[in-house]
């Protein structure tokens, strides 16, 4: 029997829009993540600043969605600006908790990176060791992000790299639909409602307006990949994460 063209992609939109008619309550199984950022000087002497989420973030997700970001800082040695001032690297992390509604839940960033100015040139997998013989295999993105300058009308171009992840109640995953499936069907066998937490974390790299050397693409890759294995290690419940 000749399988008509259309039969699969009709299969796969039904099962994507079963989501919609899932359960909207059960058990809560809690994300292995934990959302108290550190307040003080890291492991890896990333010194963190709160900052809020967004209006979009918040007006775009549920209301019961949560959110710990912030600006990190370490100084680069021996480099000083005009006045004497210890010159930082400066990267962004971000950690949203999902709220119960699977339907206004977090997403994957590809999807909200442009409204920030991302062009985003590469896609790629990479896996972190994390300490205690752990790993995490996060989403790398490649992208230039243009920023408006006060001056109207005029932009700066920066070149960035982010690390993504999803950590649930007893798994982490980089892969938005593989996790849309496990929600699927958790909330049909098991009756259960798992709490996703997306973690990003990204460095601009190139010329920095406010260094004097040029960063280059190695050396924001390393520093964002140690970070990311670090936090991942301080972060993460691991004793509640399957192997």
């Amino acid at each position: 029997m000749k399988i008509r063209p259309f039969i699969l992609p009709l299969f796969l939109l039904l099962g994507l829009g079963a989501v919609y008619f899932l359960p909207t309550a059960g058990e809560v199984a809690q994300s292995a993540v934990i959302m108290d950022l550190p307040e003080n000087e890291t492991e890896g002497g990333w010194y963190f600043k709160a900052i809020p989420p967004s209006e979009a973030e918040i007006s775009t997700l549920a209301k019961d969605t949560e959110f710990s970001k912030a600006e990190c800082y370490r100084i680069r040695p021996g480099e000083f600006d005009a006045n004497g001032n210890p010159l930082p690297d400066i990267l962004y992390v971000s950690v949203v908790l999902s709220g119960a509604d699977i339907n206004n839940s977090i997403h994957r960033p590809e999807r909200c990176m442009p409204a920030q100015g991302h062009q985003i040139l590469e896609s790629t997998d990479r896996t972190l060791t994390v300490k205690g013989g752990h790993s995490v295999t996060a989403k790398r993105l490649k992208s230039i992000q243009r920023l408006p300058k006060e001056t109207q009308g005029e932009f700066l171009e920066l070149n960035c790299l982010t690390y993504y992840f999803f950590v649930g109640h007893d798994r982490i995953t980089n892969d938005h639909l593989g996790r849309t499936f496990t929600d699927m069907k958790d909330r049909l066998l098991k009756g259960m409602d798992q709490r996703w937490a997306y973690v990003s974390v990204s460095m601009w790299y190139g010329d920095m307006p406010w260094l004097e050397a040029n960063i280059s693409e190695e050396e924001a890759d390393g520093k964002l990949a140690d970070f990311v294995a670090k936090f991942s290690a301080s972060q993460i419940k691991w004793d509640q994460v399957k192997p």
